[in-house]
């Protein structure tokens, strides 16, 4: 059954309990001192608010299937640490403005700054990795390794994908473009890695990583879609980004991908022509009038009616995988999220 309101305050609960844990680890293991500009800005995007999903994941599933948060923090703050090096790293090729309601990093400080920084969150990534050995052993640590590379892999291809899909300037897309796109640069870090960690570390069994894959992709794939909502309706005081930036940036989201499906000769061409531009060549007036058309071919609704199809069969994948585990907090945890991945507001 859909969780209740009563499951989406347990959510909200579990989410802020764990995001809280993790930050708080992950920030007393930041050098102190140094040189400027690193590891104060390190902690600069952990500090501001933001969801813990990843983390949350992580553990909720470490719990799930057996182990204790004790067990599973280690990953879990390898997890939000990869996620904001992503971050770092993706705001910059994106251009992007704003993050979690503050300018981005590279917009305050610099791009050459920027980089840096994302590139030592990396770093203390793999050293939270390195420390697993003592903790969990030669085996369980080698095959964390391993899950770390399969995901760094999948991530930086479904990045290249995007990213090659603006410079190309490619329209000729349709829905399934789009999810293989999002299997690899959402799905797989957002919430299939964090998953599998946390079922291994809890479990030790590189056999039984797998259980809960296709819950995250269908999972990451609905979160996936309900930000690029967000980025066209959301709230900019609970969203935290620049509302439109995916159409100053010409992403092809599966909105986008919509509407250049269903749009007369005319909005299209001058649509390609407006993608065929940088983001300093675009004007205000050219987003609007996109945005209005989106609205105006229900595009969005559109999208949100597909998240909420992918929200429902990750619950389904979620319960066959759990078992009786879905009876457990963690586990209803796990599945109430499918709700609220597709109703939130930020």
């Amino acid at each position: 059954m859909p969780p209740t309101g009563a499951g989406q305050d347990h959510v909200t609960r579990t989410l802020a309990h764990y995001r809280t844990l993790t930050i708080d680890t992950l920030l007393a293991d930041v050098p102190t001192g140094g040189p400027r500009y690193l590891y104060d800005l390190v902690a600069e995007y952990p500090r501001r608010w933001g969801k813990g999903l990843r983390a949350a994941l992580c553990l909720a599933a470490c719990r799930a299937f057996g182990g204790t948060p004790a067990v599973g923090l280690n990953a879990a703050v390898t997890v939000e640490l990869f996620h904001n090096a992503f971050l770092i790293h993706d705001d910059i090729q994106d251009q992007s403005e704003q993050r979690r309601g503050a300018r981005t990093l590279h917009g305050e400080y610099g791009v050459g700054v920027a980089l840096n920084v994302g590139n030592m969150t990396n770093l203390l990534a793999l050293q939270r990795l390195a420390a697993n050995r003592q903790a969990l052993g030669s085996q369980v640590s080698w095959r964390l390794f391993e899950e770390t590379q399969l995901m760094l892999r999948h991530s930086v291809e479904g990045q290249a994908i995007e990213v090659g899909w603006i410079r190309d300037n490619v329209c000729d897309l349709d829905a399934d473009d789009y999810y293989r796109m999002c299997l690899k640069k959402t799905s797989w870090y957002t919430c299939i890695y964090p998953c599998r960690t946390g079922i291994l570390v809890a479990t030790g069994r590189p056999d039984a990583v797998d259980v809960l894959d296709r819950y995250g992709w269908y999972l990451g794939a609905a979160f996936q879609i309900q930000d690029d909502a967000l980025n066209l309706v959301g709230d900019y005081a609970r969203y935290g980004k620049e509302i439109a930036g995916d159409l100053w940036e010409g992403k092809r989201t599966l909105i986008l991908i919509d509407f250049l499906r269903r749009c007369t000769g005319q909005e299209r061409e001058r649509l390609v022509s407006f993608l065929g531009r940088t983001r300093a060549e675009r004007t205000a007036s050219e987003v609007r009038w996109l945005h209005r058309r989106l609205l105006a071919y229900h595009c969005v609704e559109s999208a949100r009616c597909s998240a909420r199809e992918l929200a429902a069969a990750a619950r389904a994948e979620g319960e066959r995988a759990l078992g009786p585990a879905a009876d457990t907090e963690d586990g209803r945890f796990l599945l109430d999220l499918t709700d609220y991945v597709v109703e939130r507001s930020r």
